[in-house]
């Protein structure tokens, strides 16, 4: 006898079927759906994990460059440009994830700054990069607008800007938009500093406004000041080398035009102008007279492609400067009898004041303004006094109306522009003086100028 199937359950099997087919319809979206969120989970977590293996790329170099801070090819010979890549090994399962490429870009002339590219990669996706740079630099000791081993007095009429330090104590009657600091918690200030000197004063004090007060800070630790002074064998030999390297002319000295072609015209000075006894800041005379009158033509010279001009003998400073330049004025070994000054008898500018330009005066004596320099001075420099001071001396009336720094100024000595008498009023000197800290010098100083022995330092930072 037959058996018969059901209608009720062939029924039933065409409907579910049919309901299977409809709901396959309706999830097929959604597992789509499912499966791009997946993918875009997969990616994102990809593109994270790339990022970090990009970072381990930068702090690996960031630790190379402070075992090996002149070593931009990772390690191989000079003439590699890269990229070096390295694999990635994850911590906790000890297996290879992926990778990181490094690009080293080598500071340019004059500058400290080394450019670190990183771009890191997974072995899963290894489509999806991620890119890091960041810069560091060796900051310069040119971070002060002012630096002295001795006291500072900043006058009523006199405005700085930047950051300045004094491992005396320092008089502040000006204005200022930055740190004013003293090494001093109290100092008994000398007369040197006007009334009511000698007495017992803070460490920084004066008649500035409250809003100046505001930045001074006192005390502070000092700064060593043998660390702000270059490596004159060093720079000598670079001198002769391939700079310009002038021995002791048997003359007056020499004088140095620089221009604004990226050349400097160099004279030998035959004889002096007779210029009035002078008094240092610390009341010596000076008798010499410190102004060139007749000059021999010596050459005219490209500025060197390392920057070096090493001179050992007085020198004259003056002119337009286009390039990065230093000139030392030393005689090895020291002695204070003979070591050279600079003297500034003339403006001397930037033939930009973009940071392509920049003038180092390293003067193992005194930089000093000379007797007959213009009335209304500009100077673009970074000027080091190693073991004097820079100064403009005194002489009774010659008073001139106005002195304006771009750069920094660091001297062992007491710094100063002008002389005034018990009443405030300018009886020798610039009347009005004005200092602007350049900012460029930080980490793009002049070729050999004193950096800080805090090497490399992050101060720029940006990714993909």
């Amino acid at each position: 006898m037959k058996k018969h199937i059901p209608k009720q359950k062939g029924e039933m099997l065409v409907f579910l079927i049919v309901v299977v087919f409809i709901l396959s319809l309706m999830m097929t979206p959604l597992f789509k759906s499912i499966a791009l969120k997946l993918q875009v989970l997969n990616a994102t977590t990809a593109r994270e994990q790339s990022l970090e293996i990009a970072e381990a790329g930068i702090n690996y170099y960031q630790w190379h460059l402070a075992h090996w801070p002149t070593d931009y090819t990772d390690g191989h010979s000079a003439t590699s440009t890269g990229p070096f890549v390295h694999n990635y090994t994850d911590y906790d399962t000890e297996k290879v994830i992926g990778s990181y490429s490094l690009v080293i870009i080598p500071p340019p002339t004059g500058s400290t700054i080394v450019t670190i590219q990183s771009t890191g990669t997974t072995l899963q996706y290894p489509g999806i990069t991620r890119t890091i740079t960041a810069k560091y630099g060796i900051p310069s000791l040119a971070q002060y607008s002012f630096l002295s081993n001795d006291v500072i007095w900043i006058g009523s009429s006199e405005a700085i800007s930047g950051q300045m330090q004094s491992n005396g104590g320092v008089r502040f009657d000006g204005t200022t938009n930055a740190a004013v600091q003293s090494a001093k918690s109290t100092y008994t200030c000398s007369s040197s500093q006007g009334s009511p000197c000698p007495a017992t004063e803070n460490g920084v004090w004066g008649s500035a406004s409250q809003t100046t007060q505001n930045f001074w800070q006192y005390p502070v630790p000092a700064v060593d000041f043998s660390t702000v002074t270059s490596n004159l064998a060093t720079l000598k030999s670079s001198a002769q080398a391939s700079g310009i390297y002038l021995p002791p002319s048997n003359k007056s000295g020499y004088s140095l035009v620089f221009n604004s072609n990226g050349t400097v015209t160099v004279y030998t000075v035959k004889s002096l102008l007779n210029d009035p006894t002078g008094w240092d800041v610390y009341n010596v005379a000076h008798n010499e007279s410190i102004d060139y009158n007749s000059r021999t033509l010596l050459n005219t010279y490209s500025v060197p492609a390392n920057g070096i001009i090493y001179i050992e003998d007085k020198t004259w400073v003056e002119g337009t400067v286009k390039g990065r330049v230093m000139v030392a004025a030393a005689q090895l070994p020291y002695n204070s009898s003979t070591a050279p000054s600079i003297y500034i008898p003339n403006n001397i500018t930037y033939a930009a004041k973009d940071g392509t330009n920049s003038l180092g005066l390293l003067a193992q004596n005194n930089i000093v303004i000379s007797y007959n320099a213009p009335s209304t001075l500009e100077i673009d420099a970074a000027l080091i006094a190693q073991n004097g001071s820079a100064q403009f001396f005194y002489y009774p009336g010659n008073t001139k109306t106005k002195i304006t720094v771009f750069g920094s100024i660091m001297t062992f000595g007491q710094w100063t522009w002008s002389w005034v008498d018990g009443g405030g009023n300018t009886v020798s000197g610039y009347a009005n003086t004005q200092s602007t800290y350049d900012g460029n010098l930080l980490y793009s100083p002049p070729p050999g100028f004193p950096l800080s022995t805090s090497g490399y330092q992050l101060f720029n930072w940006n990714s993909n």
